[in-house]
């Protein structure tokens, strides 16, 4: 890939729901092991608009490119290997023991063999202290636990790039800070990440480049201290003035 090539790069993204207009000419690109944070107020398109980057949503207008190729219905599949996504509610399989959630992909997807995956399952495990939850079933986790593992389920495919949809809001708040560093050790790790979250703490401190969205919309971008400290934009000023 050309290193001046954006990894993701969206221009003029519109998305409709009927008479509903949630994207409104969204233009934004990813660079290569950045972290870039997206922030707003509920509602404002900021999960819509992850989804759209690995086609969940199909936008109604517009081109998203990864790594130069056209995210579309011919190249989705090869994009999807690429591009791992956490969810905001985990999205385990339940019937699925914590080891099959992991190797389950990349035996069918990538034609791992079954050692070669559950060797990886584990060395993943053992990293983020969970390998003693390997034969157990999601419903034995804490909500923490059940994150961390959606993130190893990711990362077990081996990606270029993670999206994170608001990986931290289902938990209880003692919960949220192990999410966070397992993020923060990815983020130092040079793995290039979109995410939306509403931990304000954790984009200042670790994200390349902050988003601010609102009514479909990009109102400002900038780094961290800009963002936070300096606002321009009257909507960011009082979204700010809410959540710090």
């Amino acid at each position: 890939m050309d290193n001046n090539m954006p990894v993701i790069s969206a221009k003029n993204l519109n998305l409709w729901y009927g008479d509903f207009k949630a994207l409104k000419g969204i233009s934004l690109d990813v660079g290569e092991r950045e972290i870039t944070a997206l922030i707003g107020p509920s509602g404002c398109g900021k999960s819509t608009f992850l989804r759209c980057l690995n086609r969940l949503e199909i936008p109604t207008g517009g081109s998203i490119k990864f790594e130069g190729v056209e995210v579309d219905d011919d190249h989705i599949d090869s994009v999807r290997q690429k591009m791992g996504m956490v969810f905001q509610h985990f999205n385990l399989f339940p019937h699925k023991t914590v080891l099959q959630n992991i190797t389950m992909a990349p035996v069918t997807l990538k034609k791992k063999t079954a050692a070669a995956a559950k060797e990886q399952a584990m060395a993943l495990l053992e990293r983020i202290g969970l390998a003693d939850k390997a034969n157990e079933f999601p419903n034995m986790l804490s909500g923490g636990q059940k994150q961390r593992i959606a993130i190893v389920r990711a990362l077990a495919m081996d990606p270029e790039v993670m999206l994170f949809d608001e990986p931290t809001s289902a938990l209880d708040p003692e919960m949220v800070g192990e999410v966070l560093d397992l993020m923060r050790d990815l983020a130092k790790e040079g793995m290039t990440m979109a995410v939306v979250t509403h931990e304000m703490g954790f984009a200042r401190e670790v994200a390349d480049r902050v988003v601010f969205m609102a009514d479909g919309k990009i109102l400002e971008e900038g780094v961290p201290e800009e963002l936070f400290d300096r606002p321009k934009d009257p909507r960011l000023q009082d979204f700010l003035s809410k959540v710090l």
